[in-house]
């Protein structure tokens, strides 16, 4: 089974760009079925309000339950006080399985932190190049497994992609992915370094195509059992099967 653990969908309101307009999948889920992709997660775009994201999200769910998950989008500043309110309805209500947030809105706080340990689920946060921020995560909640995306950085920042590898490696509880990451050779690092345990295939769809995405892991020549966990294995354990086993 493969799955792509990264991918937007559902309403955006800033229109900004596309990472805050909607994000439609029916590009994405014709692209994905062509390269064999089974199931994908799916993540919110940016939204002024969350909580109406992730509504349209469990919809998309809700619509190809055999096809999608979704991990619930929130604000650590803007939702301070009702993260955990929020992410007890997307598990409840619409079966979300983990934890998504960005830098882009605000650094990752210790209530994030707390409600995944309490509903025991996996963090997805892109720490958009402070990736020190994993010493501190890995040190101070290690019972709870943080995925910090692209390996660190979307941009492409070499210095900081090497110290999440260095993290990957010392600390059980810290993992990536692969989308987007463009600088093959870390990426082939960060599994010889950390293991293929700690790296999960993902594509950042809709905007890059799932199977440009798909083909590097594939170039990583890894053996049949390193690339079962990359391609989906690694998931399925983080979010605890989730009936997907």
């Amino acid at each position: 089974m493969i799955i792509d653990c990264h991918c937007h969908a559902g309403p955006g309101d800033g229109l900004t760009g596309p990472w805050d307009s909607n994000a439609a999948l029916g590009r994405y889920a014709r692209r994905a079925r062509d390269a064999g992709i089974d199931r994908t997660v799916l993540l919110a775009a940016f939204h002024s309000d969350y909580g109406a994201a992730n509504a349209g999200v469990a919809r998309l769910v809700a619509a190809e339950p055999e096809r999608y998950l979704a991990f619930a989008f929130v604000h650590a500043r803007r939702d301070a006080g009702r993260i955990a309110a929020m992410v007890r309805t997307a598990v409840e209500e619409y079966g979300f399985v983990g934890i998504k947030l960005h830098r882009h809105d605000a650094p990752i706080t210790g209530e994030v932190c707390e409600v995944a340990r309490h509903f025991g689920l996996p963090v997805l946060y892109d720490p958009v190049g402070l990736t020190s921020v994993a010493e501190l995560l890995a040190g101070q909640y290690p019972d709870v497994n943080f995925i910090l995306p692209h390996l660190g950085s979307f941009a492409d920042d070499w210095s900081a992609q090497l110290a999440l590898i260095d993290q990957l490696a010392r600390h059980r509880n810290i993992y990536t992915d692969s989308a987007g990451v463009r600088r093959f050779d870390l990426l082939e690092q960060a599994i010889r370094r950390a293991g293929a345990h700690k790296v999960l295939f993902g594509s950042d769809g809709p905007w890059l195509h799932p199977g440009v995405e798909l083909e590097k892991i594939r170039l990583l020549r890894l053996g049949a059992g390193d690339e079962g966990l990359v391609l989906g294995g690694n998931l399925l354990r983080l979010i605890g099967g989730a009936g997907w086993g």
